[in-house]
């Protein structure tokens, strides 16, 4: 049996995933009616989604048809970090949609913070982009998981290599 339990916490995107969704988005802009004739289009340049359609509106339309495509794909939405509108060539308007992997130093911070304020026994270390957790206990690692879901952080968390 081992003394010590541990799991480690990330933040990342399956680009597999938002491919598919980015896919389904475009079938369902193509036959949709209201989109007939426009220009949208959503793009897909080193991990970042790159949004254009006619106008301010129908921006807005392609991002919620993407965001449900990946929503139902399991694409967490709260890693997508929105750009500003700025207007493109052809009287067109675009967004640039950057994806976080990883988790930044920061968040990484407030992570640590938490766990240390929750009075588990448990150890957390920031490695790189991830946090490993680990404790002599399976309940105060499955707490901490419990915590951290609940903490309502500006970004999805996984956990992985529990054991």
């Amino acid at each position: 049996m081992a003394s010590e339990y541990s799991f480690d916490i990330v933040s990342k995107v399956d680009m597999q995933e938002v491919n598919n969704a980015i896919t389904q988005a475009l079938k369902e802009i193509e036959t949709r009616f209201d989109f007939k004739g426009s220009k949208s289009s959503i793009k897909l340049e080193n991990e970042q989604l790159v949004v254009a359609s006619d106008d301010d509106y129908k921006l807005q339309s392609v991002i919620d048809i993407l965001q449900t495509k990946l929503i139902k794909r399991g694409v967490p939405i709260l890693n997508l970090d929105y750009g500003k509108i700025e207007p493109a060539s052809g009287g067109t308007v675009r967004q640039v949609i950057k994806l976080r992997q990883g988790i930044d130093q920061e968040n990484a911070k407030k992570i640590n913070i938490l766990i240390r304020d929750s009075k588990l026994k448990v150890k957390s270390q920031i490695q790189g982009d991830q946090l490993r957790v680990t404790g002599k206990s399976k309940d105060d690692l499955q707490g901490v998981m419990g915590l951290l879901k609940g903490a309502g952080l500006p970004l999805e968390l996984q956990f992985s290599n529990y054991r």
